[in-house]
């Protein structure tokens, strides 16, 4: 089975694969950043809308959870087999049946009648959210050879991951439906396919040899049995069912472990494990959704529950957090070759804690102005690591299999989004004091996670 050795870790050269003159570079990042920010909003339509979706379905309060994690879960199932299949088997055959996969399934979306029915939707956009996500910084790295060429695209790309949060809830509030806005923004995901389709240059990194299925299948459904486990865990972690996943979720990682192992071109190489680049870049993304993404999911429908506000409203304030975030991830890339990811990273998360603790007690005073600076705080923050995250994943494996790093950060990104807005909606939900209270404790819980997070990516230095 084929090895990374220190020194192919550190060279981060040229793809073997097409001229450059061929990429495309300008096409290819404005189509990929468009891609990626259709996917974020798709991802976050509901952050502001679901108080509307839950009433709309008869969805009770123990199953919204589900409304939320359904995009997370399809994501972090599959975004590791996507970049694999997309080093191997084309970049652009990927991103553009990725994309125009999330267009169909988001307007089918829009059609759903039922809580499960609208759940099934969600994960089938997250399935195909993984597909062009992890696609995307392949066909980057390959448009853009150079060091300076990918500091700047991978920072672009970034930004407009920020920035997909940042309209995502804006156009959800703002349209007469939350059916409405999922129509729209199915139409926008077919309309950047059609385009890729036809102004994107292929690229590939082929290691030969055949897919690995079993190691697809099983990591899938490893994924599957935990997410799963999260999310029923709000009623109870004691219970049966959700101790029979979470040992399901453990046997079959420890298979998947022993087929990458066994096979010749295995979706990742577990050598990658000893390496702390891979370690801090995989870390850094876990704790973004645990921390970061788990709040900012469900803080929303808290606002709408205690302050009584519109989702518009709730979609104007929290634009000050993801709008910052948009603005700072496309100025951070300036800090290139000055500032490493790694101490990027820690600085976001430091100031997440910081901001997200600033708004303490705002919904037990009733105030959305006390909310303000902890939103510019942790909206400067979310920036910082929306910029960091995805440079770190290319600079963490070699260029030819960028689409492979770029599916295991996410992954690893995802399955903490998974388990942060369960553990925000146990913690908010449970308090017998009532939301507000709730919601404080599970601010506290956030930033003493951002805490972790900035103290292990620093820890994790290279030698």
């Amino acid at each position: 089975m084929p090895r990374f050795n220190e020194r192919t870790l550190a060279e981060v050269k040229r793809p073997a694969i097409t001229p450059e003159s061929s990429a495309r570079p300008r096409a290819t990042l404005a189509l990929t950043s468009a891609a990626t920010a259709v996917a974020l909003m798709t991802y976050t339509a509901p952050m502001v809308t679901l108080p509307d979706v839950a009433a709309d379905l008869h969805t009770p309060l123990s199953a919204q959870a589900w409304l939320l994690n359904g995009t997370p879960l399809g994501l972090a199932a599959l975004l590791l087999v996507a970049g694999s299949l997309a080093d191997d088997y084309g970049r652009r055959r990927i991103f553009v049946a990725g994309t125009l996969a999330l267009g169909l399934t988001t307007a089918l979306g829009a059609l759903t009648s039922s809580t499960w029915l609208f759940t099934l939707a969600r994960i089938a956009q997250g399935a195909a959210s993984a597909a062009l996500l992890a696609s995307s910084l392949g066909l980057i790295v390959h448009a853009f050879p150079s060091p300076r060429g990918r500091l700047h695209a991978t920072g672009v790309w970034g930004a407009f991951v920020s920035g997909g949060i940042a309209v995502g809830p804006l156009l959800s509030g703002a349209l007469p439906s939350w059916r409405v806005s999922y129509g729209v923004l199915g139409a926008a995901a077919v309309l950047v396919a059609a385009l890729s389709a036809r102004l994107l240059s292929e690229s590939r990194a082929p290691r030969g040899g055949r897919p690995d299925l079993p190691g697809a299948v099983t990591f899938g459904l490893a994924l599957v049995a935990l997410v799963a486990a999260l999310t029923l865990g709000r009623d109870g972690w004691l219970r049966a069912p959700v101790a029979l996943l979470l040992l399901a979720s453990v046997a079959l990682l420890t298979l998947f472990a022993v087929v990458e192992r066994r096979s010749a071109t295995p979706m990742i190489d577990l050598g990658l494990l000893r390496h702390r680049r891979f370690l801090a870049s995989s870390s850094g993304g876990l704790f973004t959704g645990f921390a970061v993404i788990g709040l900012f999911s469900f803080l929303p429908a808290l606002l709408q529950q205690t302050l009584g506000m519109s989702a518009t409203h709730t979609a104007w304030l929290f634009l000050l957090w993801s709008g910052l975030s948009f603005a700072v991830a496309l100025q951070v890339r300036r800090l290139a070759g000055r500032v490493p990811p790694r101490w990027q990273l820690a600085l976001g998360f430091l100031l997440h804690a910081a901001g997200v603790l600033t708004m303490l007690g705002s919904l037990d005073a009733g105030s959305w102005v006390r909310l303000l600076p902890g939103l510019l705080i942790a909206g400067v923050g979310s920036g910082l690591l929306n910029a960091a995250l995805p440079l770190l994943a290319v600079e963490s494996v070699p260029a030819a299999r960028a689409a492979m790093g770029s599916g295991a950060q996410q992954t690893f990104r995802y399955i903490g989004s998974c388990a942060g807005v369960a553990l925000t909606i146990a913690i908010a939900t449970s308090s017998g004091s009532g939301l507000a209270h709730g919601a404080d404790l599970a601010m506290l819980v956030s930033a003493g996670l951002a805490l972790v997070a900035a103290a292990s990516v620093v820890a994790l230095r290279e030698r």
